[in-house]
């Protein structure tokens, strides 16, 4: 398997871009939001790749992450979606964007992708939930082993303070996916009700 390849951006296409590496220039299909992060073609850059083959078809697909490819391989895994549709979702939603939806159960963002119906979107988050085990990355720093629980918690109808704060966020109109980066923006303690949690998850989403 090619983990990544290392070259120079030689080429950027519409949902494609081209390295040059030892004189060969690589095809790579990229997701949408990946080419808003790339540098200036003819400098250098790493992507890290994953190399579909099929009866009819070789591709590569291409994340400047490796968690990014990752997250690719989780999404190819859920029956019905192939690397086609993981590219159209992963080009919707940044990565921990998705992870997000999948942890607060928004099938509302992941069907957004084009191609991606509800009942694919509610498959991926029956899928992947449990699979999802961490959120690292999804905010400016880790959420507390509780806080993973209790966002897990939502997406399987658990209740609790965190989850409820959620839902109330959501019923003022905001996603669940932006309801569950403010309740995890916030510094939560064991006392802390509902109703204080929701509060300062207003104020981080009024910052």
């Amino acid at each position: 398997m090619i983990q990544y390849i290392h070259g120079t951006l030689s080429e950027i296409m519409d949902g494609m871009i081209v390295v040059e590496a030892a004189g060969v220039g690589y095809g790579i299909w990229v997701p949408a939001t990946v080419l808003g992060e790339l540098p200036a073609v003819g400098t250098e850059v790493r992507i890290y790749t994953y190399y579909s083959v099929k009866e009819d078809d070789q591709s590569l697909f291409g994340f400047l992450y490796r968690e990014d490819r990752e997250m690719f391989t989780q999404l190819i895994s859920v029956n019905g979606i192939g690397p086609k549709g993981a590219l159209a979702i992963l080009s919707a939603l940044k990565p921990d964007d998705l992870r997000m939806a999948i942890m607060t159960g928004d099938a509302k963002a992941i069907s957004s992708a084009q191609g991606i119906g509800k009942k694919t979107a509610e498959r991926v988050i029956l899928d992947l939930k449990d699979k999802i085990g961490s959120l690292k990355g999804a905010y400016s720093g880790d959420l507390s082993s509780d806080l993973r629980g209790s966002v897990a918690g939502t997406a399987g109808g658990a209740a609790g303070p965190m989850a409820e704060a959620i839902d109330a966020l959501t019923m003022l109109g905001y996603t669940r996916m932006e309801a569950g980066r403010a309740v995890g923006a916030v510094v939560l303690t064991e006392e802390m009700t509902t109703e204080e949690i929701l509060k300062a998850a207003l104020k981080t989403i009024r910052m």
